[in-house]
């Protein structure tokens, strides 16, 4: 299919895109990477009168270490591959740096940007997962307002977010390594660069477990616990494996679903221990 017709508008500075998403609203779609945008603008799952090309605005291809707040800031025409191949990620967002090989393909992550995953909000993605995991944050701004909002705020169901017509998600911030904190992630997909069925991330420490979930609920599903062993954590598990409401589809039965998040799970947890 080819998507219905739409004028193009290149955004040459930040402010011309926030110019034309005031003046269009929800006639408007940002286009930065293209690489989730164009398969739903194809299957005319949208249908913009205008479409707004950010990808050459050079104030929003940055990425940045913020020191003072503790953040790795990826601002929204920075590609995925321009974050994947910093020789300095694995020290800065280990989590971060162990989920990119899972993203499709290294052509994909080379063009698509990390924050229209974070705006496509497709519950089977991975940076939404690692986002959520880690507690960041996505960075809003519109022409007359600029807000911050928590990953658990902004993702509000399937392809659903909390951002306004008139905004642009300007940078989303991954919270650097903390000493003492530990990582995993893992996940389970048909063939690898598919989107995942099921995916998990952990966060623990001495003290605590946290663990995301993607692919199977509405969005990434986050629960935190105290140090759990054995049969508590088996239990702890298989309780969040019910509350995520898995449900049959043409991949996988909600059983099987509930299964791999027993299992991915615990492999996860076990891995960042």
């Amino acid at each position: 299919m080819k998507p219905a017709p739409f004028d193009y508008l290149r955004a040459m500075t930040a402010q011309d895109a926030l110019d034309a998403l005031a003046q269009y609203g929800e006639d408007a779609r940002v286009l930065a990477g293209g690489q989730s945008l164009m398969a739903v603008l194809n299957m005319r799952l949208a249908q913009p009168k205008v479409l707004v090309d950010i990808s050459r605005t050079a104030e929003l291809d940055a990425v940045r270490v913020d020191k003072q707040a503790g953040h790795l800031v990826v601002n929204a025409a920075a590609t995925q591959g321009s974050v994947e191949w910093r020789s300095t990620l694995t020290d800065e967002a280990p989590l971060l740096a162990m989920a990119f090989p899972h993203i499709s393909h290294f052509q994909i992550r080379n063009r698509g940007t990390v924050c229209g995953s974070i705006a496509h909000a497709d519950p089977s993605a991975e940076l939404p997962l690692v986002l959520s995991a880690l507690g960041g944050d996505v960075m809003l701004r519109s022409r007359k307002r600029r807000r911050t909002l928590g990953a658990q705020d902004f993702f509000q169901g399937m392809l659903m977010t909390a951002r306004e017509p008139d905004e642009l998600v300007e940078a989303v911030r991954f919270p650097l390594r903390k000493a003492g904190e530990r990582y995993a992630f893992a996940e389970f997909s048909a063939r690898h660069g598919d989107f995942a069925i099921v995916a998990c991330a952990a966060v623990v420490t001495d003290d605590s477990i946290r663990i995301a979930v993607g692919g199977v609920a509405d969005r990434p599903v986050t629960e935190q616990w105290p140090r759990l062993q054995g049969d508590d954590l088996r239990g702890a598990l298989n309780d969040l494996s019910w509350k995520l409401n898995a449900q049959d589809d043409a991949h996988i039965s909600a059983t099987y679903r509930r299964n791999l998040v027993r299992q991915l799970g615990w492999r996860v947890i076990e891995e960042a221990k």
